[in-house]
């Protein structure tokens, strides 16, 4: 709750009707050592709370923090073998997706079985390969 500007002026003037400019800081001086005295009364109920139930049951908590830490570390590890195990099972018999470098490429065996038929040579190809004999790998000639 915010008190703006005008607020306290309005406060201000019906004090000044209601009291009188005499008594007014009279007043203001009792008001204002009721607050302090509330303020003070809040914090040692405060700090009394904080030291009587907050840092024992924080003290409390300590060793079960500790113990649950390696129980997380395990839950973690399960969520994340379980969804790696749906996964695999989620793909399967799906066709696996291929990298963009190698899309681009293909293998001979896959350009082979991708040409129509006629295009095949049924012949087997001979590589053409100079025959040397003995007497120019001697003479250190030429292959011709």
């Amino acid at each position: 709750m915010k008190i703006g500007f005008m607020e306290i002026v309005v406060v201000f003037v019906v004090a000044l009707l209601l009291i009188g400019p005499d008594k007014l800081p009279e007043f203001a001086k009792k008001l204002g050592a009721g607050l302090r005295a509330f303020r003070d009364a809040t914090n040692d109920l405060t700090s009394e709370i904080k030291e009587n139930v907050v840092e024992p049951l924080e003290e409390a908590q300590a060793p079960i923090r500790e113990a649950m830490e390696p129980l997380e570390e395990m839950d973690k590890e399960i969520k994340e073998s379980v969804k790696e195990v749906q996964t695999s099972l989620n793909n399967i018999g799906k066709p696996t997706k291929k990298p963009a470098a190698q899309q681009g490429k293909r293998t001979a065996t896959e350009q082979l079985t991708e040409s129509p038929a006629a295009d095949r040579a049924e012949a087997p190809v001979e590589a053409a390969v100079p025959e040397t004999t003995a007497q120019n790998q001697n003479e250190g000639g030429e292959n011709p």
